[in-house]
């Protein structure tokens, strides 16, 4: 007899994420298994990819999707304990995916009929017990259906429904599979999901306990996670060395410190500064100058940082790469670590003047007080950049600036607070005051530097945790709340971000370099 080739007769089964692409089978198999209910509509699937793709997992034979579930992650505690398919999905499309949340929440599982037995649901959910547990959550949570209640309904309460089913007197494919996975009956959810007539609108939530659960003191069961922030209003005049703008920027970082401040911001293009004891030349060369004093600068705030035990946004400054000018913020970690924000929209004062060239990459960094974006002065300007920066996780955003009129530097306050309110997050601006004859396009100054929040009862009336007096040298010192605000974000009297309607609208970045 020939030796077989066993590779030409293989069958290949395997657990995969989903993708967009996916849509159309999984419409269809939708519709195989749940005759009469609504489908997914591409945006939903496009929107559980992009907000947690871990959780969105299919099952291919031979090339063909049989099985598929959808997940997301949950602060259950926030969540009522009689809530709605639509609650804990924000009407489909997962705007309520909390990554720091305990609780893994299955929304959805289907088989394709003709491939049950196959074991496919329990391959499904070995998949995402294996998530909690490289997660870290607590527990899977689902709103189980019920789908056979609608043939015992007139006869039997839901109640009774589910205790002849527990007694094996009665089969109900959902929760005789669930417990059979080894999931607990937690209660039952009346008007869970209002289309589905076979379970007359009732689902059974069903819980599931990761024994490898460990609790995380500092991620879990946390009450406050408080940040401190010191905005410096800075003074632009007259120095003679590159030493006396070393000592005004440290004099600030010891104020900041010394009321234990996790993060001091200086305003932009603070080192224009340095130009006042340099020879007066046309502002396309002396730019070019200041690009020398690069090393030092960067030297200089590192070692503050490190020194101060504090989190620095050390404004920006011009910096020349492959002969180019650039407007860069940079970060400069306590613990000696250095990340840098290109300034991604150019005023045409910027243009004219500098010749300054714009960056092309939007950044999120980690800090140990938790993510943060900076965006340079008229990048503020333009709320798509926020959404983004805010969908990578970024909850504070640090806006240095540096506006000559009360009319330029309002643009920038304005913002600064629409894109607090709208992506329930804290904005921080920090401005340059003072004037500097001698540099050219630097003679004036306007400033009133501030630490803004969202609009609601857990934070300051007005939106504004703290504020300078305009066109004064001082700082603003304010305390930010992120378990407050995480809270907030999920049950506020408004929820800007979770209501966003991404069925209808996204903001979509192109091209994002590495």
């Amino acid at each position: 007899m020939p030796k077989k080739d066993l590779e030409s007769i293989r069958k290949e089964i395997r657990v995969r994420r989903l993708t967009v692409d996916d849509y159309d089978e999984i419409a269809a198999l939708q519709k195989k298994c749940f005759p009469g209910m609504q489908t997914w509509r591409r945006d939903d699937i496009r929107s559980h990819v992009e907000q947690f793709p871990q959780g969105q997992l299919c099952v291919e034979y031979e090339g063909k999707i049989i099985g598929s579930s959808s997940s997301l992650i949950i602060e259950f505690d926030e969540f009522s304990v009689e809530h709605s398919f639509s609650d804990v999905t924000g009407g489909g499309g997962i705007a309520t995916h909390d990554p720091e949340g305990d609780t893994l929440y299955g929304i959805e599982v289907m088989v394709d009929p003709d491939f049950r037995g196959m074991k496919i649901g329990r391959r499904i959910y070995d998949e995402r017990k294996e998530i909690a547990r490289q997660l870290n959550l607590k527990r899977i949570v689902v709103g189980g259906r019920v789908p056979n209640y609608h043939k015992y309904h007139e006869n039997h309460t839901i109640q009774e429904y589910v205790e002849q089913v527990m007694a094996k007197n009665l089969y109900d494919p959902v929760l005789t599979f669930q417990i059979s996975n080894g999931f607990v009956l937690k209660r039952i959810l009346p008007d869970y999901l209002e289309h589905d007539d076979e379970s007359r609108g009732y689902a059974l939530l069903l819980e599931w306990v990761n024994l490898n659960y460990t609790p995380n003191p500092a991620t879990r069961a946390r009450t406050t996670f408080p940040v401190r922030i010191c905005s410096v209003q800075y003074r632009m005049r007259k120095i003679h060395t590159f030493d006396d703008f070393r000592n005004q920027c440290e004099y600030f970082v010891d104020v900041a410190s010394g009321y234990k401040s996790d993060f001091v911001v200086f305003p932009e293009i603070l080192t224009l500064q340095l130009l006042s004891f340099l020879p007066q030349e046309r502002p396309g060369k002396s730019v070019r100058k200041l690009a020398d004093f690069t090393d030092d600068y960067i030297d200089a705030f590192q070692e503050m940082a490190i020194r101060y035990a504090i989190n620095i946004i050390g404004g920006s400054h011009y910096t020349l790469e492959d002969d180019r000018i650039y407007n860069v913020s940079y970060l400069f970690r306590r613990d000696g670590s250095i990340d840098r924000q290109y300034k991604i929209h150019i005023t045409p004062n910027e243009r004219h003047w500098w010749g300054v060239q714009a960056g092309d990459r939007i950044r999120v960094f980690d800090t140990d007080r938790g993510r943060i974006a900076i965006m340079v002065c008229y990048d503020v300007e333009f709320p798509e950049l926020g959404r983004i920066a805010v969908e990578e996780g970024a909850r504070i955003i640090f806006v240095p600036f540096a506006t000559d009129t009360r009319q330029s530097y309002l643009r920038v306050r304005y913002c600064a607070q629409a894109r607090a309110v709208e992506n329930q997050v804290f904005v921080v601006t920090s401005g340059c005051i003072g004037n500097l004859p001698s540099v050219e396009n630097m003679d004036i100054n306007y400033a009133r530097s501030g630490i803004f929040t969202p609009l609601d009862f857990p934070f300051a009336r007005d939106g504004i945790a703290g504020d300078c007096q305009p066109n004064v040298e001082t700082v603003v010192i304010a305390d930010v709340d992120l378990e407050v605000l995480r809270r907030a974000r999920h049950a506020g009297t408004v929820v800007n971000w979770k209501d966003r309607r991404l069925d209808l609208y996204e903001t979509r970045l192109k091209n994002q370099p590495e």
